[in-house]
């Protein structure tokens, strides 16, 4: 048995089954979420803010999937075959490319929801807001200690109209938020994508084409990107 050998069964098993599909003829495919899951994870971590929690069940879908494959590799550890064993191989090496983009997903929505949470917080009272419900209470957890902390350091010491952290006195607001001036790189994954946009010597309305790459201000592609017409690069 040689290399050749062993790759040649790996792509036979890969194109009967798909490990990372629910089922041999369920759709969408493995690949297909994989594609999704890596859109979603550098969207949030080129965005400047917190983008909606990612539709269709996908984050939950997937980390079903990863436990279930999981537990199937566990089950062929044992084997002793060479030709199994590189199967393994592969199969781990792919299982931690999946494991590496829903961290990063999850850990650049933490970063955000840590940074801004009582932004997100006041965002969600009027809405549904861009956080699941685990994030939801992370964030509240994360106010209370923070508060807490601060009356304990020297909030404690203010009068109490002093101490709250969202007053807008003199039209100012407490509450940091994103920066929506930020410039991103887009790319257009539409046959036609269209978006009012503010340029350095006039405003109007951009056109793009598919695979079109555009700098813009997030403000002015934050709803394009929303709706799967761009995504960032």
């Amino acid at each position: 048995m040689d290399i050749s050998d062993i790759l040649d069964s790996v792509t036979s098993t890969s194109n009967r089954a798909d490990p990372f599909s629910p089922s041999p003829t369920s759709t969408p495919s493995g690949q297909a979420l994989l594609q999704s899951l890596t859109r979603a994870y550098i969207n949030e971590r080129s965005s400047p803010s917190l983008l909606p929690w990612p539709a269709n069940n996908l984050i939950p879908h997937i980390s079903a999937l990863i436990k279930s494959q999981i537990d199937a590799v566990e089950l062929l550890t044992g084997d002793m075959d060479p030709r199994s064993n590189f199967a393994l191989i592969v199969i781990q090496t792919e299982l931690e490319r999946w494991k590496f983009l829903l961290r990063g997903l999850l850990r650049a929505r933490l970063s955000k929801i840590d940074r801004f949470a009582a932004f997100y917080l006041s965002e969600a009272e009027g809405e549904d807001g861009r956080m699941s419900e685990d994030e939801r209470a992370y964030a509240l957890r994360h106010q209370a200690l923070l508060k807490a902390h601060y009356d304990a350091s020297f909030l404690g010491a203010f009068p109490a109209q002093l101490r709250g952290l969202s007053d807008t006195a003199g039209g100012i607001s407490m509450v940091d938020g994103p920066d929506a001036e930020k410039g991103v790189f887009a790319r257009a994954i539409q046959d036609e994508v269209m978006f009012e946009a503010r340029g350095r010597e006039s405003d109007g309305l951009v056109e793009m084409k598919r695979g079109e790459v555009v700098v813009a201000r997030w403000k002015d592609v934050e709803e394009a990107v929303g709706k799967g017409e761009l995504e960032l690069v």
